[in-house]
């Protein structure tokens, strides 16, 4: 299964330059949460981030599937 990876603000400068990632099988957002993660060690410093697959924000339970674009989406902060 292969993904089109997107990330913006400070997730983008932990996971770049990587834009595609192929797993061996369906997995789930929270599964895919736990990846990025064991993968880059970094993303513990964010607070906290969103997934978005195919630009609508998914909850942990939904699958990802064969070519899904998938966003993470790291906190913002307005002034």
């Amino acid at each position: 299964m292969k993904i089109q990876l997107l990330a913006f603000g400070a997730a983008s400068e932990i996971v770049n330059p990587i834009s595609e990632l192929v797993f061996d099988k369906e997995i789930s957002v929270a599964q895919f949460r736990k990846y990025l993660v064991s993968e880059f060690p970094e993303m513990n410093k964010l607070s906290s981030f969103a997934i978005a697959i195919n630009e609508a924000y998914a909850d942990d339970k939904k699958q990802l599937q064969n070519n899904d674009i998938v966003a993470i989406i790291p906190p913002v902060s307005g002034g």
